[in-house]
C-alpha cells in the first residue's frame, strides 16, 4: 500500500507512520511516569472543622484526596492523631418518587405560543411562570434534601483516633492515579508510620492497611458516624452503622448499612459497643463495605437486598490476603487508566501539587506542563472512579460529597453538566464508563412520556433541565430555568457518540427505543413559524440566559432559541444515521428526515455573532456562563471550520463576545471554552481557557470549582485537552488539529476517534513526527494533518507499518 508522498514530507519537519491493528492499545509504555497528586501536609481532619456550609465546600475537605470504584467514594484526609475518611455511596439519595407533573401547563400553552409571535412577551413570561412549571416542591430550589425530590448525601465518616497529641516528622501523602492508592507516610516518636488506602471494584470494598516499622506500635479507636439517621453499634466482628433516609413526605426512605471490620498482626482488636479498639498491632487491615435498598427501577426503585449483599462481600474479602485484594484492584483499574498516555514534558515532579499549583496561580501566563498531564490524567482518574457499568452515573460531584444538602442536591443537570461529564469518554478510551449514563435514559423513559403527554401531549418522552435517581422529568418549580426542553435531544446524542466510536450495532439496537422516544417527542412538539414555515420550538429558553424583549421587558421564555433548534438538529441526523445503520426505512424516518430540513438553523446577527435567539435580542448578561447557543460547534457536529466556515466564523466572533464581557468564569464554563476553542483549531486560545480553569477554578486536590465543587470541570478540561490533540466530529480523524505553540514536544496514546480507530500521535518543534493507527473494526480512514489530507482502506486483522 502507498501513501501520497505529500502527505509523508511536509517541509521536511514530519513524516506520519501508520500501523493497523486488530485490537485496542489496552497499555501504554511501562516506562510511562507515574502521576501522582502529593503533598507534605495532611488535611485538617478535626472534628471541630467537619461542619458544612450550604453551596459552600470545607476547604480542608478539598485538600482530601478522592478514591472510588463507581459505586462507593471516599474522601482520605490522611491527617496523624485523628484520621478521617468521608464517605459516600452511589444510591445515598433522600428523598422519593412523586407526582409533579401539572396538568395546567398544556391548556396555557397555545395562549403562551400566540403572545410570543405577537411580541407580547411581558405576558407571556408572566402566564408562562404560572403554568409551565412542575406540581409540588420540585427541586427546592436547589436545597431537596427534604423535599420528595431528594439529594445525593454523605455516606458518613470513618474516624480513627490514634488518641495522641505528639509532633511528627517527614509527611508525605500521595494519590497515585496510576495505581488508584492513596498513600499516607510520616514518622512520630521515632516510629514510621505508613498507611495505604484503595476502594476495589472486584472485591467492592474500601481496604486500609496500616503499618509500622516497630512492633506493637498501633493502636486506635475506630467509629463510624453520620450527621443524622443511623445507628452505630457492635456486631460480632463487624462494627455496623445503618438507618434509613427521609423520603421527603415525613416518612422513611431508602435503607443503607455500612459494615467495617478488622484484621490484626499481633496487639488485640476489640468491637464494643459503638467502637472498634486496636491495641499494640504490628499491623491492622480495615475493610469497608456499603449499600443501599436502592435499585434503577421505576417506579419502585427499591428491592437490592444490601444487608446479605454487604455481608458477603465483607466475609469474602476477609478471607483473602491482602496482596490477593490489591492485585485484583490493580489489575482492573490499569485495564481502563493504562489504555492513554500523555506526555508533554520530560521533566521530574518535585514539586508537591498544592505548591506546584500556587506557583501557577501567581505565575499568570507560564505554562506548567506536567500539571496539565496531571489534570488530564486526573480527569480519566475520576471518571473511572465515579462511573462504571452497572452503577449509577457521575452526578454533579462525581461520587464525592460530605453534606447532607449537597450544593444544587447534587443531582444529574441536564442543561450543559451531566452531559459534559461524559464528553472524555470515548475519545479518551474509557467507552465502558458511558454505559451507566444510558442506563439512567432509559429508566426516563416511563415518566418521560407521561410528562410528555401531561404537558405537551405528545408521544415519545421528555426530560426538563434536571433529573434525580427518583424519575423526575418534570419542568422545574420556576419556568425560568425549568423550561428548558431539550434535555433529552442533548442526551441522546451520547447513545449516538458511543456508537460512532465502537460501531456496535448490537448496542445501537438496544438504545434504539430511547433514541426513537426523544425523537417522536420533538417530532410532536416541533410547529411551524407562522412567519416563515420554519419548524420551531417553544415556548423554552437557552439555559440560563435572558434578554431585553422588544417590548421593554426582561425574559428569558421565547419561540426557537438557537440551542433548541442545535440539539433537534444533532438528535434527527443521529436518528437518520442509527436508522440507516440498523436498516430502518419506514415512513417515519422520511418524516424525520423532512422535518430536519424544515428546523430554522443558525442564524447570523448584523455583527456578525451567532445569534442565540430567533431574533436579534438585546443580552442583559454579555458575558453569560452557558454558552448554550454555541452547541453545534461543540459537542455537536452541524458548525465545522471546513465544512460550514461562515457559522464557524460567527460562532468564533459570539465566543470572542462572551469572552470579552467576562465569561467563562466558572470551572465548567472555562472547560467548555477549551473544547469550543479547540473546534475551531486556536489551541492558544483553548490553551488559554486552561490555564484560567487551573488559575483561578481549581482546589488543591485538583478538584474543579464552579465554585462550589462540581466535577464537570475535570470532565470537560480532559475532553478539551483531548480535543486539542484529535478530533474526528466530522468522521474524518484530524491530527494536533489545535496544539498550543506551549507544547512544543510531545506524545500522545491511546486516544479514540469515530469508525472504531485508536491513535497515537507524536510531535517535535510543533510538527507532527508519527501518527500509530490502530483499527479495531476496519473500513475507510480520512485523516487529515494540517492542510492535507489522504483515505486508507482498513480490514480488521490488517497490519501496515510505514517506517521513517
Amino acid at each position: 500500500m502507498k501513501i501520497h508522498t505529500s502527505f509523508l514530507k511536509y517541509g521536511g519537519l514530519f513524516a506520519i507512520v501508520f500501523l493497523l491493528l486488530v485490537s485496542c492499545h489496552q497499555e501504554t509504555e511501562k516506562d510511562a511516569a507515574n502521576l501522582k497528586l502529593w503533598y507534605q501536609q495532611p488535611a485538617n481532619a478535626s472534628k471541630e472543622l467537619a461542619s458544612v456550609i450550604v453551596n459552600r465546600n470545607n476547604p480542608e475537605w478539598l485538600k482530601a484526596l478522592p478514591l472510588g470504584n463507581g459505586a462507593f467514594g471516599a474522601m482520605v484526609y490522611g491527617d496523624v492523631n485523628q484520621e478521617r475518611i468521608q464517605l459516600n455511596e452511589e444510591t445515598m439519595w433522600s428523598g422519593s418518587v412523586d407526582d409533579n407533573d401539572n396538568p395546567e401547563a398544556l391548556k396555557a400553552q397555545a395562549e403562551i405560543r400566540k403572545l410570543l409571535f405577537e411580541g407580547k412577551y411581558k405576558e407571556a413570561t408572566a402566564l408562562t411562570r404560572q403554568t409551565q412549571v412542575c406540581k409540588g416542591a420540585g427541586t427546592g430550589h436547589g436545597k431537596g434534601a427534604n423535599v420528595p425530590f431528594g439529594c445525593f448525601q454523605t455516606l458518613g465518616d470513618l474516624w480513627i483516633d490514634f488518641e495522641k497529641e505528639s509532633d511528627y516528622q517527614n509527611y508525605h501523602r500521595e494519590l497515585d492515579l496510576e495505581e488508584a492508592v492513596v498513600r499516607v507516610q510520616y514518622t512520630q516518636d521515632g516510629v514510621i508510620y505508613k498507611r495505604e488506602h484503595f476502594v476495589s471494584h472486584p472485591d467492592q470494598l474500601m481496604v486500609v492497611k496500616l503499618t509500622a516499622d516497630k512492633p506493637g506500635s498501633i493502636s486506635f479507636k475506630g467509629t463510624l458516624t453520620r450527621p443524622e439517621y443511623y445507628q452505630t453499634k457492635a456486631e460480632k466482628d463487624q462494627l455496623v452503622m445503618q438507618g434509613a433516609l427521609s423520603d421527603g413526605k415525613g416518612g422513611k426512605g431508602l435503607e443503607y448499612i455500612t459494615r467495617l471490620s478488622a484484621k490484626n498482626k499481633n496487639g488485640t482488636v476489640v468491637y464494643k459497643n459503638d467502637a472498634i479498639e486496636v491495641k499494640n498491632a504490628d499491623e491492622v487491615i480495615l475493610y469497608l463495605t456499603a449499600s443501599t435498598n436502592y435499585l434503577l427501577d421505576y417506579p419502585n426503585y427499591k428491592g437490592r437486598d444490601y444487608v446479605t449483599i454487604t455481608a458477603e462481600r465483607l466475609k469474602k474479602g476477609k478471607e483473602k490476603s491482602y496482596e490477593a485484594i490489591l492485585e485484583a484492584h490493580t489489575k482492573e483499574y490499569q485495564n481502563y487508566y493504562k489504555r492513554v498516555s500523555l506526555k508533554l514534558t520530560s521533566d521530574l515532579d518535585t514539586i508537591p501539587t498544592d505548591v506546584r499549583l500556587k506557583n501557577f496561580k501567581k505565575e499568570k501566563g507560564k505554562s506548567d506542563l506536567h500539571l496539565v498531564e496531571q489534570l488530564y490524567q486526573y480527569g480519566r482518574y475520576l471518571l473511572i472512579s465515579s462511573s462504571r457499568p452497572g452503577t449509577m452515573p457521575a452526578n454533579l460531584q462525581g461520587i464525592w460529597a460530605n453534606q447532607l444538602q449537597t450544593p444544587w442536591n447534587g443531582d444529574y443537570h441536564t442543561d450543559v453538566n451531566v452531559q459534559m461529564n461524559y464528553w472524555l469518554a470515548e475519545v479518551a478510551n474509557l467507552g465502558e464508563m458511558h454505559l451507566p449514563l444510558f442506563d439512567l435514559m432509559e429508566s426516563l423513559q416511563e415518566p418521560g412520556a407521561k410528562t410528555a403527554k401531561i404537558h405537551y401531549d405528545a408521544k415519545g418522552w421528555v426530560v426538563h433541565p434536571v433529573t434525580n435517581v427518583w424519575g423526575f422529568t418534570s419542568p422545574g418549580e420556576k419556568s425560568d430555568w425549568g423550561m428548558h426542553v431539550g434535555a433529552g435531544a442533548w442526551l441522546t446524542t451520547h447513545i449516538m457518540e458511543h456508537y460512532y466510536f465502537t460501531l456496535d450495532k448490537e448496542f445501537l439496537k438496544n438504545e434504539f427505543p430511547v433514541l426513537k422516544g426523544a425523537t417522536e417527542f420533538y417530532m410532536d412538539w416541533l410547529i411551524p413559524d407562522p412567519k416563515t414555515g420554519k419548524l420551531i420550538s417553544g415556548p423554552t429558553v437557552s439555559p440560563e440566559n435572558k434578554f431585553k424583549a422588544p417590548d421593554g421587558s426582561v425574559s428569558k421564555i421565547c419561540m426557537a432559541p438557537a440551542h433548541d433548534q442545535q440539539v433537534i438538529w444533532q438528535l434527527f441526523q443521529n436518528y437518520i444515521a442509527a436508522a440507516n445503520a440498523l436498516d430502518k426505512n419506514d415512513a417515519f424516518l422520511n418524516s424525520v428526515k423532512q422535518a430536519q430540513a424544515q428546523l430554522q438553523g443558525p442564524k447570523i446577527g448584523s455583527d456578525g455573532r451567532l445569534l442565540e435567539w430567533n431574533e436579534e435580542f438585546e443580552e442583559i448578561e454579555k458575558g453569560h456562563r452557558h454558552i448554550s447557543h454555541l452547541y453545534a460547534l461543540h459537542p455537536g457536529f452541524q458548525i465545522d471550520v471546513d465544512e460550514t466556515p461562515e457559522w464557524a466564523t460567527a460562532a468564533r466572533k459570539s465566543l470572542d463576545y462572551r469572552i470579552q464581557h467576562g465569561g467563562g468564569a466558572t470551572g465548567w464554563s472555562s472547560a467548555w471554552l477549551i473544547n469550543q476553542y479547540a473546534r475551531l483549531g486556536d489551541g492558544d486560545l483553548a490553551e488559554k481557557s486552561l490555564k484560567t480553569l487551573l488559575s483561578k477554578r481549581i482546589s488543591y486536590n485538583l478538584f474543579g470549582q464552579h465554585p462550589p465543587f462540581q466535577i464537570d470541570a475535570n470532565f470537560g478540561a480532559t475532553a478539551g485537552i483531548s480535543e486539542m490533540l484529535i478530533q474526528s466530529h466530522t468522521g474524518e480523524i484530524r491530527l494536533l488539529p489545535a496544539l498550543p505553540s506551549d507544547w512544543k514536544n510531545g506524545e500522545v496514546k491511546g486516544l479514540c476517534t469515530k469508525g472504531g480507530f485508536v491513535v497515537d500521535i507524536k510531535w517535535q518543534d510543533g510538527n507532527l513526527i508519527s501518527a500509530i493507527i490502530h483499527a479495531k473494526q476496519g473500513g475507510e480512514a480520512k485523516i487529515k494533518y494540517k492542510d492535507k489530507i489522504i483515505s486508507i482502506h482498513t480490514k480488521p486483522g490488517e497490519n501496515i507499518e510505514f517506517p521513517l
